[in-house]
């Protein structure tokens, strides 16, 4: 049986850093005891409701140093196949988001995307990204070339390409760096979890 992955540094929140690959489903018990301390694992589980599952790692914080993107594992503790590896978890920046998918911006860029070459080979780029940074974590067949969002033909969630482009740093995901780009400063109102939801362990 080949090793679980660790994370070697749960501090670099810009590039998931593997320092063994695992080509089955990963441990997750022991993925989140290396790569995510339990005062992140409380403020996730404030801004979600209810605990996060299968979390690795620590994709993104908010200029408040709260977690907003996590990677999660591409099978979930419970068997599901998950294949959204960057997990947006901030609720105030969900709700930014869900206001500008109401606003028609996927449509808008669903379109773009079959009339705009470079646009569409920026996206596919994308889309390779993410599969790969999946693969790193395990092969689950069941969404085997199956990335998020809507990629690389489409845009049907912007939550998961923020997440993504957040996770990668600009570049990473064009149509989530520009969605990021509308939104301003999202971030400006300080942490979205109260210090007191913060110091509480899961349930």
């Amino acid at each position: 049986m080949s090793p679980d992955p660790v994370i070697a540094d749960p501090s670099n929140v810009g590039t998931l850093n593997v320092r063994t690959l695992n080509v089955g489903t990963p441990n997750v018990e022991t993925l989140n005891k290396a790569g995510v301390d339990g005062a992140d694992l409380a403020a996730l589980h404030a801004q979600l409701g209810r605990p996060a599952r299968g979390v690795i790692a620590i994709a993104h914080r908010c200029a408040c140093g709260r977690p907003d993107v996590v990677t999660t594992a591409p099978r979930l503790p419970d068997g599901t196949p998950f294949p959204t590896t960057y997990y947006l978890t901030c609720p105030r920046l969900a709700g930014a988001i869900g206001t500008l998918e109401a606003s028609g911006l996927m449509r808008e860029m669903s379109e773009r995307l079959t009339v705009d070459a470079a646009l569409a080979e920026r996206y596919q780029r994308a889309h390779e990204h993410y599969l790969a940074r999946r693969a790193e974590l395990g092969d689950v067949p069941e969404i085997a070339g199956i990335s998020a969002g809507g990629m690389p033909n489409r845009v049907k969630c912007l939550h998961v390409l923020v997440g993504h482009a957040l996770a990668a740093g600009p570049g990473g995901n064009p149509l989530g760096d520009e969605a990021l780009a509308v939104l301003g400063d999202w971030p400006g109102g300080g942490s979205c979890v109260p210090e007191t939801g913060a110091s509480e362990g899961p349930a």
